[in-house]
């Protein structure tokens, strides 16, 4: 969310507005009656042109096809419409329903969105009207919910407990986490370093109070950064802290977790082996992780994908053991297993899983692909048990695909569509043998601003194609689909990477999809494309704070093209690029060095480090793979395998070596999950144990005096944790800039559910 949104709500029926060059947020105009209620949203404007978003709320008898209309009085003009047909004759401008959301129940909604052009002025529209009632009258006091989904999903149980209507957002634009403060006690030399959670509603006027036991071990309210080292304090002394507002204390946190250590240990169960219809025996690694308030308490829970020995790239034949997906504390209680079933291939390219609050109901669900035989985290079938669609070469390539979200705080099957995009033709992604049709990518996005809408993708080596689902009142529907078949949409062809990035490119307030070297606005049409193709790694984020909005770094594998490049994310434009040179496997951009202002990026296939303006400044670091806050200064520091690295000039300094942990993915060397978990703003890494019976959770013992609001509450940060564990791992980057001479964060536009 850009920081300096806002909202103005102006009662169409009764106000003359004008929005006039150069005003900055969003204007809302809403009109209600018996019959209906229209909100129409001036969201971004720009010279000569201006987008907007309608929602039109049926407050009387259902209706199945609908038309909104309005005018204009001054000139402006519609020239471009997404979910609905619009057409204008002079100043009456009608909108129509398309396919998917011709029907609108008592209390239902529909919305879509237009650009158009403007001149001097853009007053908003004094009436409108839905099938010819007018619409006039007080305010919305419900958001818009989804139109019904294109296809009817298979047949499965219905949720245990449907989850309730999402009331409106009480302060801020976007829906977050409602955390708890996070805290940790890490043993940091004779002491503890104790740290925990700002959060992004409370950017100022919050001091705090630090107990060891029922002493305080601050003596005046702490202002600064959250944390405190208590020097000479026993190991395993019991910490709460208390947040000070106004003078007055308020009421203690949960006691601090305990890093003895250094590490807190989450026990696991190891799922059995078993042997494939070939004869192979396989047994079980933990892999790739992500987090979630599954139950609302306001703590994370852990999400753990299992991996059989096994498991294929896609290149690869052969049968390989099923997959489970565990939900545990982080005590080490598991509240559910998922098993996916025979139907889903093990891989890194085969399973992406999303766990985030989609509904608003305060409480995390998780999605993912699901096939015949996959049984929930309560016991609950879905398709037939007995079907088995793999091929002599363990491929599965028929039989239905579905989408499935689950609750997270049971693992039971909240809603069940059919996978879109479908497999169709195998060979019309690129090859005949099951290779291209089953790489799948998955995201979280608040499309809308407001509330996340989930991701889920196949493709990117040939055709991509990429579908946007919401999930409201316990069921997923459709929001749109892109794909780079149909017209206009060519440049994204041949364009993803094994991964993508999530981010507000454009700075109006609602994220894009950043497909590799294409982007895909909010409303699923397609941004931009650099042409420059497919590749193994991708960062976005304010890498260059001295210009304005987002930038990327990609490294690509096209001999033709260059080897790694660095553009404007808003426009695609290429700021500068090296030359080809193959296929170059790794890339990395963060500020990890303060002598230079900005990002540094690196990769594999070329030498040296590159400055924001593309100039070699030095030394290339000895790895190239994951990043993490670690130490007390804002510049990042180098995570690869298991171990942590400070750059240097000269060289690394060793700051963190993993004691009997793994990582994951093989070359990749990545961990289950790195992110800001826990504690202050600084990342924690999460590494499985060498036998695989515990995640292994490592926090900084380093004090910092950075003061900064949990990353969790940075929308782009937050949605990065989701997509993590997507293909070829990458690390997370928020929306603004942190590093050696960053400015004050800005405040996050948002409200906790």
């Amino acid at each position: 969310m850009h920081p300096s949104r806002h909202r103005l709500i102006l009662l169409a029926a009764t106000t003359a507005a004008t929005v006039v060059a150069g005003t900055l947020g969003t204007v809302v105009a809403s009109a209600a009656a018996v019959g209906c209620r229209v909100d129409y949203q001036i969201t971004n404007q720009w010279q000569g042109g201006f987008g907007a978003n309608v929602t039109v709320t049926n407050l009387g008898d259902p209706v199945n096809g609908w038309a909104v209309t309005w005018s204009y009085t001054a000139g402006q003009q519609v020239t471009q419409a997404w979910n609905a047909a619009v057409t204008q004759s002079g100043a009456q401008v009608t909108a129509r329903n398309v396919d998917h959301n011709t029907a609108i129940a008592t209390n239902g909604s529909a919305s879509f969105g237009f650009n158009g052009s403007w001149t001097g002025s853009n007053p908003v529209p004094g009436s409108f009207a839905l099938n010819g009632t007018t619409c006039t009258g007080a305010p919305p006091t419900d958001e818009p919910t989804t139109p019904p989904p294109t296809t009817p999903p298979p047949t499965t149980p219905p949720p245990t407990t449907p989850p309730p209507t999402t009331p409106p957002p009480s302060a801020g634009v976007v829906q977050m986490e409602k955390l708890d403060r996070g805290l940790v006690s890490v043993r940091s030399g004779n002491g503890n370093l104790v740290s925990w959670r700002l959060l992004g509603t409370e950017t100022s006027g919050v001091a705090f109070n630090l107990y060891r036991g029922s002493t305080r071990v601050n003596a005046s309210p702490i202002t600064g950064a959250t944390n405190h080292l208590d020097s000479g304090a026993a190991a395993g002394s019991a910490y709460t802290v208390r947040a000070v507002v106004g003078g007055a204390e308020q009421a203690a946190s949960a006691p601090a977790l305990q890093f003895g250590a250094g590490y807190l240990d989450v026990p696991l169960q190891v799922p059995a082996g078993g042997s494939t219809p070939s004869g192979e025996s396989y047994s079980y690694s933990a892999s790739d992780a992500s987090v979630g308030d599954l139950n609302g308490d306001g703590t994370y829970e852990i999400v753990l994908k299992w991996e059989p020995s096994n498991a294929k790239d896609n290149s690869q034949s052969g049968y390989t053991g099923n997959v489970y997906v565990d939900a545990y504390t982080l005590t080490g209680t598991r509240l559910w297993r998922v098993d996916l079933g025979r139907n889903i291939r093990a891989g890194a390219h085969y399973t992406q899983f999303q766990v985030y609050d989609y509904d608003g109901d305060g409480r995390a669900e998780v999605a993912m692909k699901t096939a015949d035989g996959t049984r929930s985290g309560t016991g609950q079938l879905i398709g037939s048990s007995s079907a088995d669609h793999r091929n002599s070469s363990g491929y599965v390539l028929a039989g239905p695909e579905y989408l499935t979200m689950f609750n997270g705080q049971t693992g039971a099957i909240a809603s069940t569509v059919n996978y879109d995009p479908p497999r169709g033709t195998v060979s019309s992604w690129g090859d005949s043998y099951g290779n291209r049709v089953d790489r799948f990518l998955a995201g979280t996005a608040y499309l809308d601003g407001q509330r996340p809408s989930l991701i889920m993708a196949r493709g990117y080596y040939t055709r991509a194609v990429i579908a946007a689902w919401d999930f409201r009142n316990g069921t997923l529907t459709k929001r749109w689909t892109f794909d780079s078949n149909s017209s206009g949409n060519g440049a994204a062809a041949g364009q993803g990477n094994h991964q993508l990035s999530v981010a507000d490119v454009d700075a109006d307030g609602r994220q894009e999809i950043v497909y590799g070297a294409a982007t895909i606005d909010d409303n699923g049409r397609l941004l931009h494309s650099t042409g420059n193709g497919h590749g193994d790694a991708m960062h976005v984020g304010d890498l260059d704070p001295g210009r304005a909005g987002l930038e990327v770094f990609k490294v690509d594998e096209d001999a033709s093209k260059p080897s790694s490049y660095f553009a404007d994310a808003r426009t695609g434009q290429v700021l500068w690029s090296t030359p080809a040179s193959g296929d170059n496997g790794r890339g990395v951009s963060a500020d990890i060095w303060a002598g230079s202002p900005g990002a540094e990026s690196w990769s594999s296939a070329v030498a040296g480090l590159s400055n924001t303006r593309g100039q070699n400044v030095g030394r290339k670091p000895s790895s190239a793979n994951f990043l993490a806050w670690w130490d007390g200064d804002p510049v990042r520091e180098l995570l690869d395998g298991t171990k942590i690295d400070k750059y240097g000039t000269g060289g690394e300094t060793r700051l963190l070596d993993g004691s009997q942990v793994a990582s994951n993915n093989g070359t990749k060397s990545t961990p289950a999950l790195s992110g800001d978990i826990l504690g202050d703003w600084r990342e924690e890494v999460i590494w499985r144990t060498t036998d695989s019976r515990a995640l292994r959770i490592y926090s900084t013992p380093t004090p910092t005096s950075t003061r900064i609001y949990t990353l969790m509450h940075d929308p782009q940060y937050r949605v990065a944790i989701a997509w993590q564990n997507t293909a070829y791992n990458q690390p997370p980057h928020p929306g603004f800039f942190i590093g050696n001479g960053m400015g004050t964060p800005p405040t996050p536009d948002i409200h906790l559910r």
